[in-house]
């Protein structure tokens, strides 16, 4: 679950840093998530 979520945030993250520099801030607290959301994953050992 919170694996899927981290790709899919890491997924939004990308487009917007190639396509879209509107929002900026909002779409590096985006890949913050994804990253904290893959390392809970990784130490949960799933």
């Amino acid at each position: 679950m919170l694996g899927t979520i981290a790709i899919i945030l890491l997924i939004l993250w990308l487009l917007g840093f190639i396509g879209f520099h509107v929002l900026g801030g909002f779409i590096h607290i985006l890949l913050v998530v994804a990253i904290i959301f893959f390392l809970i994953r990784v130490i949960q050992g799933e």
